[in-house]
């Protein structure tokens, strides 16, 4: 059976988040939020909302249980001054809480996580299965272009 570590991350992450884009929805005010201090704009992509839902659920898969809180720091990136001729080194910024707060939410709402009292959250049973059939139809897509991986499939 095909996991999701037999298979490269970006392309999981870019099939997962065409099976989420329907499941999960895009709350208004996400067109208009930062994903973190050090940023200076909202995301362009237009469909940031279901990839970044791929890649915390990818996560989750392979941290959990993890929390909001580790999950920002590792969303995260450098913050520099506004001058920037700053000689001082950039610090370290969290991403977004709200965001990956209520992407977590939207997964429990659907099954794909739950929550384990105070440890953090955690994949289910239909979580894990999403995840393993996705990665085991990116292998079987993959294998067809490059021969050798055929026998993992």
């Amino acid at each position: 059976m095909t996991t999701l570590y037999d298979v490269p991350a970006d392309e999981l992450i870019e099939e997962l988040s065409d099976r989420l884009a329907d499941r999960l929805k895009r709350p208004d005010w996400a067109a208009y939020a930062k994903t973190g201090p050090s940023r200076d704009l909202p995301p362009e992509r237009e469909d940031f909302w279901s990839v970044r839902a791929a890649s915390l659920l990818r996560k989750v898969a392979i941290d959990g249980p993890v929390g909001v809180e580790r999950l920002a720091t590792h969303y995260g990136s450098a913050k520099r001054g506004s001058n920037r001729y700053q000689v001082a080194p950039p610090k370290q910024a969290d991403g977004s809480d709200n965001v990956i707060r209520t992407i977590l939410q939207q997964f429990e709402e659907e099954g794909l996580v739950s929550q384990q009292g105070e440890a953090g959250r955690v994949l289910t049973a239909e979580g894990r299965s999403l995840i393993d059939e996705t990665a085991g139809d990116v292998l079987a897509e993959i294998s067809e272009d490059r021969p050798e991986l055929e026998r993992y499939a």
